[in-house]
């Protein structure tokens, strides 16, 4: 085969790292699927596929049962987010179930959207970031996608939270009034916080605040954000008992039943890949 050099060199760099896996069709992914892809990836394309060279298993290594390593040569038809160059011609490699027959689907002329990186020296390849990170394309999916970038780039983005770092309940004067504040680490050191109140005959009141000011006013973030992303997808089921700064038990019990509160009222993060 003429251009088995070229495929070798290729994956020969790429397969130190996990593939990505074509698995869930794009109308089936979750607003969390499309966030995790697009906050891995420092290049969305849309290309078009043409060529595909199946690679052999032996050669394959971590390959799915069931699915098959392709080398693809692709054309770009648009960068969709990234600020690296990118030539007409794109070369990626991409694990994809077989199809009923048993063999490799057929992705000549199909448009996808890639969720990659660029490849350090060598121009015009690129490595998909991870599973799902080829997407069939779509008016639809994109018109999903594009307002999730812009979230991403914006000057006010909630950051990456890393972990809780303090939690502290303190009860009030009256019978069923207190106050808790949940003090979350983020990857740029940026301080977020929650405060949940309690009043007396009242349903309890939380909020998050992305700034270093603690809000009593602050809202919940709604579903489907990114804010709502990087609560509901990061934060423990449980509060870190290491977190929890009260010292008596009862203070203790309330900081954790707050906490629980709240992520009953982020709900699930929900994924399909």
């Amino acid at each position: 085969m003429p251009k088995r050099p070229i495929l070798a060199g290729f994956a020969a760099i790429l397969l130190t790292t996990p593939l990505a896996a074509q698995d869930a069709p794009a109308n089936a992914l979750t607003y969390a699927d499309i966030v995790g892809l697009a906050d891995a990836a420092p290049l969305v394309v849309r290309a078009e596929v043409r060529k595909q060279v199946a690679v052999a298993p032996e050669r394959a290594p971590g390959l799915a049962p069931g699915h098959v390593r392709l080398f693809i040569e692709a054309r770009t038809k648009a960068l969709i987010a990234g600020n690296v160059p990118l030539g007409e011609n794109l070369r990626y490699l991409v694990d994809v179930p077989l199809g009923a027959n048993g063999k490799a689907p057929k992705l000549k002329k199909r448009e996808f959207v890639l969720f990659a990186r660029s490849v350090p020296g060598r121009p015009g390849e690129i490595q998909l970031v991870g599973e799902g990170a080829q997407q069939p394309w779509s008016a639809d999916f994109e018109s999903r996608l594009r307002p999730v970038l812009s979230s991403l780039v914006a000057a006010d983005a909630p950051p990456r939270v890393t972990r809780v770092a303090d939690a502290l309940a303190v009860e009030g004067t009256l019978a069923g009034e207190s106050e808790t504040q949940l003090f979350l680490d983020t990857e740029n050191d940026g301080p977020v916080s929650i405060t949940v109140v309690r009043r007396p005959n009242q349903t309890p009141r939380w909020g998050v605040s992305w700034t270093e000011i603690v809000d009593q006013s602050a809202r919940p973030p709604q579903a489907g954000t990114l804010g709502w992303y990087r609560l509901a997808c990061s934060l423990p089921a449980d509060l870190p008992g290491s977190a929890n700064l009260s010292r008596d038990s009862r203070s203790r019990a309330l900081a954790s039943r707050d906490y629980a509160y709240v992520i009953e009222q982020l709900g699930p993060c929900e994924r399909t890949l």
